[in-house]
């Protein structure tokens, strides 16, 4: 990848320092409760991005000497954390702002504190050292769009409506999938029984406990004909504690705010945390599940924390090679320099980092990274006999029926398009069409970062069928319960899951896996989204949500295109919607071992 990336994420975390904490003796802006005096903060450090870059580069690059050689934990911190001194340096100055519970996180990754930050500032001197600021307020996104309608089918096109009034040519649609269960979503992405994910750990990072989310596992194998999960295959574990108990320095808090589809009727329970586990259980049965359920005050900074925690392990090893995280902060609400330098430890220890495009058109904090993999989402159409009938990138044209009239209320699908700040990263070179790569960036037009780089089901009108365990425990559970649940949420899981197959029996982890993946651009290890045209029967050209609450029916028109509202586009080969596609079961596996040799 490109090095001058390294040089705008610098210049990036200077200006986050000197916006966020701005240098200088100006004041920091924090209102509402980040004034209170409990206010809890965590002040980046900035790390040799330099160094990191060029290591994580050589780890991730086929055929170098450097090639698959990673660090771990502790090594990551001593070659390219901050120092001792310069994370001191920092701690000290909280201390003397007058500012409790100073405590530098075990990696030198942030500087912890509490207290009241309305006047806080940081010198000239230490501003170099400061990536950014967490902890003064935002807003973050877990990306889940529940979907509950009062009619559906079992399989794609089971059931089809026609109607009177055409909308955009169309006549029929089938009603949306009750959500899919095990056996066809890995029958559609052809996982089998010979690459289970066994002796890998995938992480799987949320917000909030589940209740008996083993015994719900167990159920969710049971009803889905899968072999039952061993009790030490699954871990959750809390990482960090809540807000104002004195939480860890490396402890997280995910608050999750779903979004809702048009069609969507509110959930019974968040099964965010549910729907990773089982997603990920069904493409990679044998893979083992570490859930870190984080707690703390900032869910932006809790978010961040929960993915560090597990590249922090036990300081000899990472807790996992495969980070599953099913949440998006959104653009301008943190530095993009905090999770760059996140990013950079993972690649840097072998860790895969997996992130959501997010269930709006556009892009993410998160999602824009040229060190993550990026999993954008598909509308994906499964027949009665488990066959992939159609599948297209997840750009829905919602449309309703009022006064004998369709009005188009926009479009709704996953995230992606290309970023303003990082540049076009070696591996998406001669695979990202120029025109596709190009933005306007400061008065000239340049190639940058195109996102996403894998895709797969993702819209609520194709979606998985959860199963959740509304209170109890293991020992006591709730009755088992289940409802269809989607969103790049459940993508994500399921590309992690295929990854922890592919990296069963390997010598080392694939780790930072975008070089080994964009060599497996245009061939039979990934199946290329192509939009819906007109030759396609009408049935799977839309999903038709009848009247429900005393509203018409509603018609949701799949591959929507409309660059100019989303800034993406779906076409053959490499698109801003499906970046390069979806896995092809076992040839996508031999495809990726094949690269990594």
């Amino acid at each position: 990848m490109d090095t001058d990336n390294t040089s705008k994420v610098a210049k990036a975390a200077r200006c986050a320092a000197a916006v966020v904490l701005a240098a200088g003796g100006a004041a920091v802006g924090a209102s509402g409760d980040a004034q209170a005096a409990d206010t809890q903060v965590q002040v980046w450090l900035t790390p040799d991005l330099a160094g990191a870059t060029a290591f994580a580069d050589a780890a991730a690059t086929p055929g170098g000497v450097g090639f698959h050689r990673y660090l771990s934990p502790k090594a990551y911190t001593e070659r390219f954390g901050a120092s001792v001194a310069r994370a001191k340096a920092v701690a000290d100055w909280l201390t003397q702002s007058g500012l409790g519970q100073v405590r530098v996180s075990s990696g030198r990754d942030y500087v912890s504190a509490s207290g009241a930050v309305s006047k806080l500032t940081v010198p000239a001197s230490l501003a170099a050292d400061v990536l950014g600021v967490t902890g003064l307020g935002g807003g973050s996104a877990a990306t889940t769009a529940p979907v509950s309608s009062p009619g559906c089918s079992k399989f794609w096109a089971e059931h089809v409506q026609s109607f009177q009034l055409a909308y955009q040519g169309l006549g029929k649609g089938s009603l949306p999938v009750c959500g899919y269960s095990a056996d066809q979503i890995r029958a559609a992405y052809g996982a089998s029984s010979a690459n289970t994910g066994k002796g890998v750990t995938v992480a799987l990072t949320e917000g909030a406990a589940p209740a008996a989310m083993f015994t719900t596992l167990t159920e969710y194998a049971k009803n889905n004909h899968l072999p039952a999960p061993r009790r030490e295959q699954f871990r959750q574990v809390q990482a960090g504690a809540d807000c104002g108990a004195g939480a860890d320095a490396d402890g997280a808090h995910v608050v999750h705010t779903a979004h809702t589809a048009h069609a969507a009727q509110g959930v019974a329970v968040d099964d965010e945390a549910q729907m990773d586990s089982e997603a990920l259980y069904a493409m990679a049965p044998d893979a083992d599940q570490l859930m870190v359920v984080g707690g703390g005050c900032d869910e932006d900074q809790a978010l961040l924390n929960a993915a560090l925690s597990v590249l922090i392990g036990d300081g000899d090893r990472p807790g996992a090679s495969i980070v599953s995280n099913s949440w998006q902060i959104p653009l301008g609400f943190e530095p993009a320099s905090i999770i760059h330098a996140i990013d950079l430890r993972a690649a840097a220890e072998g860790v895969g980092m997996y992130f959501v495009s997010g269930d709006t058109p556009g892009l993410t904090m998160t999602g824009s990274d040229p060190y993550a993999t990026v999993v954008g989402g598909t509308t994906l159409g499964i027949g009665a006999r488990n066959d992939r009938v159609f599948e297209t990138g997840w750009s829905t044209d919602y449309a309703s029926l009022a006064d004998n009239t369709w009005t188009s209320q926009g479009i709704s699908g996953g995230g992606g398009g290309v970023s303003l700040e990082y540049g076009q990263p070696a591996y998406q070179r001669g695979v990202v069409p120029t025109p596709m790569a190009q933005v306007r960036v400061g008065g000239r037009t340049v190639a940058n970062r195109a996102v996403p780089d894998l895709a797969a089901a993702a819209d609520p009108d194709t979606g998985f069928l959860v199963g959740y365990i509304q209170t109890g425990d293991d020992t006591h559970p709730g009755p088992y319960q289940s409802q269809p649940n989607a969103g790049t949420s459940l993508a994500c899981p399921l590309i992690a899951g295929l990854i922890a197959d592919a990296e069963q029996g390997q010598a080392s982890p694939y780790g930072f896996i975008n070089p080994l993946l964009y060599r497996l651009a245009g061939t039979a290890s990934l199946h290329d989204m192509l939009p819906l045209n007109t030759s396609a029967p009408q049935q799977n050209r839309a999903a038709y949500l009848p009247p429900a609450d005393g509203s018409g029916p509603g018609l949701d028109v799949f591959g929507a295109q409309d660059p100019h509202q989303t800034q993406q586009v779906l076409a053959k080969g490499y698109d801003t919607m499906t970046g390069l596609g979806t896995p092809n079961g076992d040839a996508f596996i031999s495809g990726l071992r094949q690269a990594s040799r």
